[in-house]
């Protein structure tokens, strides 16, 4: 599994979700995608033993997470969304690919 097109990809729709305009379900599906992508980004840095990078996509987990929601205007969400983005392209950049 490659772990940097989960960052990759994640950036790119927290940058997409910046703009108003989006059905409401575009945001419940981003909900879902984040939570799950910083989720098994979160665990592959653990196993890494990079334990400031796991606490930050634990945060980001915790953000994002579908089930129990946080609700918050729209202008916090913009900032949020684009941090967010700025850091899975951070960790995207950061990871080191095994040689095999």
């Amino acid at each position: 599994m490659n772990i940097k097109w989960f960052c990759i990809t994640s950036g790119i729709l927290l940058l997409l979700a910046i703009p108003t305009g989006w059905p409401y379900d575009f945001y419940i599906l981003l909900r879902w995608v984040i939570f799950v992508s910083a989720g098994v980004i979160a665990w592959n840095f653990y196993k890494s033993q990079l334990t400031g990078w796991s606490l930050v996509f634990g945060s980001i987990v915790f953000l994002f997470n579908p089930i129990i929601p946080i609700y918050l205007a729209k202008s916090s969400w913009v900032l949020i969304d684009f941090v967010g983005a700025i850091l899975f392209f951070l960790a995207a950049y950061s990871i080191k690919e095994k040689n095999k």
